[in-house]
């Protein structure tokens, strides 16, 4: 009789999956709880204790770590000498092994949750298990995964069990037993001043994309377990999300981000704004976003840091658009939606939660650094010039720093009335990301006279500002920190311009 060890804390599916195996003619081994579940199911088990003749000791700490079990698991039935050692020992083989693990990363996940109960949810018995038996593929079953079930027992019924499927399921336990002792790992490392010395990254394939950045590359999505992240993306409606889709909305949400308390939109191209606004309310944030670049909107993804209603869904009808992102589209807005069926409706969370990191690829590697978050406050700002701003000039520097800070470097915004009116985005010197940022609005009919304009990183020279001071900019917002900082503030000062400095830089490479 084939024997199953059964050990799961996701019971989902486990009676069933029982059920069946009794029904081929195996016989059930099991521990603790697992074994109520599926006495109370009406299926006859046989405890762990019964077969290592030792109880369960230290609260449950111990049980499974038994070379009555682990003999059982390891053994190879076509080594004459292993065979030999089982019966010396009165052991008897397993040929399948079914265990899931103490849920580690839901209890950490919980706010209340405290160091003992991470500490009683790392399992020990479980990985041992699940590794042996993985080890031993060939001639027993690991399942891990209650998804494999069906296909489990789909399989037993039809012999014999493909060799593939062993081994898919066996890189399965191992890649399962890495998340887990990544998660742990991760919990325990204590944060320290730089950052670790080391980082066990685990990620999860979500959806294979159909290509990456071009045709002939491929590509797929895979997900880390951080909060607030790609992973709980939900799609409402629409084609499947492409590559350079999902690029393009990491980067619309870090840019609405930075209004926690204020309706904002955006409208990204190549994972830059080519509009972006602030409003009393969301359907004028997005009208200002629109009006930005009407031009560049075209083929866009939009984005708002707050509900898209069915008024904003009415108002983004005469527009072509590649994704509409919002944290919540309610029912009426969908319905709107719906009418462009290859439009893709996007819910996410908005924001960045403290302490995450950034994951850039290099060849063989990564670069980390710790995620860029906006800093609101105005610590350490200083008007540097002979003229400060005006009230209504010191509103839109506010706006302006904020968004500068979604636009690839070298990056520069015009701004008026909290509405970007010109962007100079990823010129290789900081004067024509001006002279861009002026052209681009005067190409769409925006006067730059008395706009104010924001730079994420210092004037390397005085062009820059004369550049904006003859398109009518009246005051600049920018970290400083250029060795030719006089020269820069001299210049502001013979145009009449206000300058502040804020001594951070915002940079996006």
């Amino acid at each position: 009789m084939p024997r199953a060890l059964i050990s799961v804390s996701d019971k989902r599916g486990i009676v069933e999956f029982a059920r069946g195996l009794v029904e081929l003619g195996w016989e059930l081994v099991s521990t603790g709880g697992t074994a109520a579940t599926l006495k109370k199911a009406g299926l006859p088990v046989t405890t762990v204790d019964q077969v290592t003749g030792f109880p369960e000791i230290l609260d449950g700490r111990v049980k499974t770590l038994h070379p009555a079990i682990h003999a059982g698991l390891l053994a190879r039935p076509e080594l004459e000498g292993h065979r030999r050692e089982l019966e010396a020992h009165q052991i008897r083989r397993f040929d399948l092994v079914a265990v899931n693990l103490y849920p580690f990363q839901a209890t950490i996940a919980h706010p209340s949750a405290t160091i003992e109960d991470a500490i009683e949810n790392i399992d020990i018995g479980g990985p041992s298990m699940l590794r042996s038996a993985a080890k031993n593929f060939e001639n027993v079953i690991p399942v891990v995964d209650p998804t494999d079930y069906r296909m489990v027992l789909e399989a037993l019924r039809h012999p014999p069990f493909p060799a593939e499927r062993r081994r898919a399921l066996a890189a399965k336990v191992f890649g399962h037993a890495a998340e887990y002792d990544t998660a742990v790992a991760g919990y325990l490392t204590t944060p320290g001043e730089g950052l670790p010395p080391r980082i066990n990254l685990s990620v999860e394939r979500m959806q294979e994309l159909r290509y990456g950045e071009n045709p002939e590359q491929r590509a797929a999505l895979y997900a880390t377990e951080e909060p607030r992240g790609i992973r709980d993306l939900k799609q409402r409606q629409g084609k499947d999300l492409s590559f350079n889709n999902l690029m393009d909305i990491d980067a619309a949400t870090a840019a609405v981000g930075a209004w926690k308390n204020r309706p904002a939109c955006a409208i990204i191209k190549h994972t830059t704004p080519c509009g972006i606004a602030v409003g009393r309310t969301a359907i004028e944030a997005l009208a200002k976003a629109r009006a930005t670049d009407p031009v560049s909107s075209f083929g866009g993804v939009v984005a708002c840091n707050t509900v898209v209603d069915r008024e904003m869904a009415e108002s983004l009808r005469d527009l072509f658009v590649e994704v509409v992102v919002a944290p919540s589209i309610p029912e009426d807005a969908l319905a709107i939606f719906a009418e462009k069926r290859n439009l893709r409706v996007v819910e996410i969370p908005i924001g960045v939660p403290a302490g995450s990191l950034d994951w850039k690829s290099v060849r063989g590697g990564f670069l980390v650094q710790d995620r860029f978050t906006f800093d609101p406050s105005e610590e350490g700002w200083k008007v540097v010039t002979t003229r400060g701003p005006t009230p209504e000039e010191w509103n839109d520097l506010r706006f302006a720093w904020a968004a500068v800070a979604a636009v690839k470097s070298n990056a520069i915004l015009l701004a008026r009335h909290e509405q970007a009116i010109g962007i100079g985005a990823g010129q290789m010197s900081r004067v024509d990301a001006v002279f861009l940022a002026i052209h681009k609005a005067r190409q769409q009919h925006h006067s730059t006279e008395g706009a104010v304009l924001a730079s994420d990183g210092f004037f390397p020279f005085p062009d820059g500002v004369e550049e904006a001071a003859r398109a009518g900019v009246r005051a600049i917002i920018q970290p400083g920190g250029s060795v030719r900082d006089a020269e820069i503030v001299a210049a502001a000062n013979r145009y009449g311009m206000s300058m502040v400095l804020t001594g951070k830089r915002t940079f996006r490479h």
